[in-house]
């Protein structure tokens, strides 16, 4: 948002010395004033991007945890790595099973993607019948939302041959890290999973998430806004979607969901 400089409140000069005094004054204030606003400026963006971040939920790939619309801030500092000095005093943490994730997609790195991980390195992961098995221990997942009871041959029992395209990671999962029938995740990366797991474009499709793609944990949904997956997945805002703001902005609003924090399921 551009800023914009606040009217000077200069003093008029008038003769002698007083010239002098009033002509200073008249060029320190400019001077100072954007000193203030440009550090004012650079604090806001440096706190905005380096500590929290703001992102919208697209996809109904993590409902109904999360819903399409709703806006987040994303805690960057939670998983960053720590310094020789900032590890003891910033509230570092490893990603552990159950959190929801915030990362680059690793398909098209410019891609933000929010899914929850189930596996962390040396995890082995397997799906039957839809339900995760974790290290050969069938998973309690009470944030799960399947929209059908059909099964999948692929998607509901994993690992498996895939039935539908997958990406070139997949393939090499599959290939290379499969082991007495469960996937085993490598160092360095992590398995992710959609909550709607009938609907989840997840590591099932694309591999691991490598542990540098990873960007924070969100915090809190700070509004929800009920709008569909073509007006919020886009980085510019339609004419549709502002005229649907300013018609339903009070309609549309999930009030219940603001400010609503947002939690991990601690999975052992």
């Amino acid at each position: 948002m551009p800023v914009t400089e606040p009217p000077l409140n200069g003093l008029s000069a008038t003769e002698g010395a007083t010239t002098v005094v009033a002509d200073d004054q008249h060029h320190e204030r400019p001077r100072s004033t954007i000193a203030e606003w440009t550090i004012t400026v650079l604090l806001l963006l440096f706190l905005t991007t380096t500590l929290v971040q703001a992102y919208v939920i697209p996809t109904g790939s993590m409902e109904d945890t999360l819903l399409i619309g709703d806006h987040l801030l994303v805690d960057k500092l939670a998983f960053a790595p720590p310094g020789p000095v900032s590890r003891y005093l910033l509230p570092y943490t490893d990603v552990k099973r159950g959190d929801i994730i915030v990362f680059r997609y690793p398909v098209e790195i410019n891609q933000t993607f929010v899914k929850r991980c189930i596996g962390v390195p040396g995890d082995r992961i397997r799906v039957i019948n839809k339900q995760v098995y974790l290290n050969g221990v069938r998973l309690d997942e009470p944030y799960t939302y399947h929209k059908s009871d059909y099964i999948d041959s692929y998607r509901d029992n994993f690992p498996g041959e895939p039935n539908v395209s997958v990406d070139r990671r997949a393939s090499d999962m599959l290939l290379n890290h499969v082991v007495n029938g469960d996937v085993v995740v490598p160092p360095n990366s992590y398995f992710a999973m959609g909550d709607n797991r009938d609907s989840s474009l997840d590591s099932r499709y694309w591999g691991f998430v490598p542990r540098e793609n990873i960007i924070g944990k969100p915090l809190v949904i700070y509004w929800s806004y009920d709008a569909p997956t073509e007006d919020l997945n886009t980085s510019s805002i339609s004419l549709d979607h502002l005229r649907d703001l300013a018609t339903n902005f009070f309609i549309k609003t999930r009030w219940r969901r603001s400010f609503m924090l947002i939690h991990g399921y601690q999975i052992k």
